[in-house]
């Protein structure tokens, strides 16, 4: 009888994720997957469009909770999610990230004492003031199976004592990367959405601004408008905004000199990175995805969790300082994409991560 996971996913990085173990898992026969979305990430533009575009299966179950503040999104998740794993009885649950979703559903996992697997553990910005920082702190904790997907992930959780824990590691590699790999060809069979916005073949920044440190913070919010507009003088930029982010720029009357646009779709996105000649982003996924293209990133944060990416000199960090930013992008357009290590497993970490639950139920 096959093994019964239920994945957890309510963000748009988490259904990028997803795709690509689904798909190895699908595959496979030895298990029985279903998908419970929490809501977090609800309309067209930021989750339905993905399940379609990606052919990830319909969700099995959704919660719809979102735009909540942290500790009530987190607790009505929390709810829903035990409702469901007490009706459903699976033989593991799997979160992906560091979202509210996934402290939820690893806090229902845990509590009903069924196993649990954490895809993308061991991650750090060591900024406890990001609620990131906190889940995914967390979910690692209460973990029986942490995939790190990088060898400082893996390095973070020895240094924290996990190798004394009862949990498995895994160097698995990151998923992210398979998942870029394996859409990219169908990006390249879908008609150009660059073209669509009048940059077929021009030069152009790509970039995006999302996390509450940047977007609920008037200095850091003038100082990457102020930033991208001077930006825009050089090279045009197009920057595709949360439908969040829009509104605050809305309601503080800030003018954008760049192009904007609506969230873009994941294939969208890919060619988007193939087109551009360089990225600007707060986004944890996309300074990965940057790399996987060969663009450099300026990161409007002070901090990653990427830090390979920053040592192999492909990503700079400015938080939202203008000065920093423009002096990064223009280095960055000056200069040739440095030859860089393979990092995040080349493709391969579905494949690792699927091996290594099969090990784990003895298949």
């Amino acid at each position: 009888m096959p093994k019964s996971i239920i994945t957890i996913v309510g963000a748009r990085p988490q259904f990028v994720k997803a795709a690509a173990v689904s798909r190895i898992i699908k595959a496979d026969g030895h298990f029985e997957e279903k998908i419970l979305h929490t809501g977090q990430h609800f309309d067209e533009s930021m989750s339905a469009i993905f399940f379609s575009e990606m052919a990830i299966p319909s969700p099995h179950f959704h919660l719809h909770v979102h735009s909540l503040p942290h500790g009530a999104m987190t607790g009505r998740m929390l709810e829903g999610i035990e409702e469901h794993l007490l009706e459903e009885k699976p033989d593991a649950v799997m979160v992906y990230g560091d979202t509210n979703s996934t402290l939820a559903g690893a806090l229902a996992a845990a509590k009903l004492h069924i196993p649990l697997f954490h895809v993308e553990a061991g991650l750090r910005s060591f900024n406890r003031e990001m609620p990131e920082e906190i889940n995914r702190i967390l979910t690692d904790r209460i973990s029986d199976l942490l995939f790190c997907p990088t060898q400082t992930a893996w390095d973070n959780l020895l240094s924290e004592g996990f190798g004394a824990m009862p949990c498995q590691m895994v160097l698995s590699g990151d998923v992210m990367q398979d998942a870029a790999l394996f859409y990219a060809e169908r990006a390249a069979e879908m008609p150009s959405y660059p073209a669509s916005l009048g940059l077929d073949g021009t030069p152009f920044a790509l970039a995006t601004f999302h996390r509450q440190e940047n977007t609920d913070t008037p200095e850091n919010l003038n100082g990457i408008i102020q930033a991208l507009n001077q930006l825009n003088q050089q090279i045009p930029v197009l920057a595709p905004l949360h439908p969040r982010t829009r509104k605050i720029l809305d309601a503080a009357n800030l003018r954008t000199e760049f192009q904007t646009s609506a969230p873009v779709g994941y294939l969208q996105m890919i060619q988007l990175l193939r087109t551009c000649s360089l990225v600007l982003t707060d986004s944890g996924g996309l300074q990965k995805e940057a790399s996987f293209f060969g663009k450099y990133c300026v990161t409007l944060r002070e901090e990653t969790e990427w830090v390979e990416l920053v040592e192999g000199g492909c990503n700079t960090l400015t938080g939202a300082n203008p000065a920093r930013i423009l002096s990064a992008s223009r280095h960055a357009l000056s200069h040739p994409f440095p030859a860089i290590p393979a990092y995040y497993g080349g493709g391969q970490a579905a494949e690792n991560i699927h091996a290594a639950i099969c090990r784990f139920f003895g298949i």
